[in-house]
């Protein structure tokens, strides 16, 4: 099978963005962790490539890419791998893809740029605009899950699930916050089986209160590290998901059948988290099981990307 290569910063939320394009792609992929050699050297990127000037100079390699590999398309998430994307397109003359929208760089010197239109992408031919993050849609991912999942926990009855994430600079989570949203989880879905999961992110105070309700299945992330979300998603009737995790929101509202609800621990103002959780309400996707169908975005990618 033809391959992408995929730049990566070593963020896994980035990177399996890039692997998600290029599975919707068909290609198997080649990773190369990339890295700016300095604070200075990311500074220069933006000025180069409004110069024109496409320079390895600027970043390291963790390993140099096999001599007889040929790829169809270099791929890229994130402001830490944008110009090393332009470099290797040039470099291997083939095309250019990026996730997320490379602002400060001059978007027509990219092939293709999927941009969550949260973002608020500038219209250009290139410019894709998804309405989610990009997520795994490798059926064998989450089929892997679901049966990890089972070889923990056998439900008994239809399931309600909780995804915790923690704050960030848009958002707050506090053990009272938690303890009242919870209270009413449990209340408006009696009779069901209550699954959650925390994250890195979860504070430990909140973590604690999670642990003293009466879940079915529990996974505290600081005690245990376990990924139940494929199976959350796969298999629950109803999820919850704390506002923040725009990754895990995303891909509730992509895969599965389960009724999406947010948990809204967002911060005043409008800013991208609440741009991106107001889209998902207004495009009907919270509060019903209705899914985002990216297959006509996918379609349009390739088309640009001459695959």
């Amino acid at each position: 099978m033809e391959k992408a290569l995929i730049l990566t910063d070593g963020k896994a939320g980035h990177e399996n963005q890039s692997k998600a394009l290029a599975r919707a792609l068909g290609l198997e992929v080649e990773i190369l962790p990339v890295a700016f050699k300095s604070k200075v050297a990311k500074a220069l990127s933006y000025l180069f490539d409004r110069l024109n000037i496409h320079s390895s100079l600027l970043f390291r390699l963790a390993a140099n890419l096999p001599s007889t590999e040929k790829f169809r398309v270099v791929i890229g998430t994130g402001s830490g791998v944008f110009y090393a994307v332009k470099v290797f397109s040039k470099k291997l003359a083939i095309p250019s893809a990026v996730v997320l929208y490379p602002r400060g760089y001059r978007i027509l010197g990219f092939t293709c740029v999927l941009s969550p239109a949260f973002d608020r992408p500038k219209k250009s031919s290139n410019v894709v605009e998804i309405p989610v993050n990009l997520v795994s849609n490798d059926e064998k991912f989450y089929q892997a899950g679901v049966d990890q999942f089972l070889s923990r926990h056998t439900p008994s009855r239809g399931a309600v699930s909780v995804i915790v994430g923690g704050p960030n600079k848009r958002s707050s989570m506090s053990a009272e916050w938690i303890r009242g949203e919870l209270e009413k989880v449990f209340a408006e879905n009696e009779g069901k089986e209550f699954w959650v999961t925390t994250s890195r992110r979860t504070p430990s105070d909140v973590e604690e209160v999670i642990d003293s309700f009466p879940f079915d299945y529990k996974l505290i992330y600081s005690r245990e590290k376990f990924n139940p979300i494929p199976a959350f998603v796969k298999l629950a009737e109803k999820l919850y998901v704390t506002a923040e995790s725009t990754g895990m929101l995303s891909e509730a509202c992509t895969f599965g059948a389960a009724q999406v609800e947010v948990l809204d621990n967002l911060n005043q103002g409008k800013h991208k988290f609440r741009v991106f959780v107001d889209m998902l309400k207004d495009g009907g996707y919270v509060g019903s099981s209705r899914k985002v169908d990216m297959s006509s975005l996918y379609a349009k990618a390739r088309c640009l990307l001459g695959l």
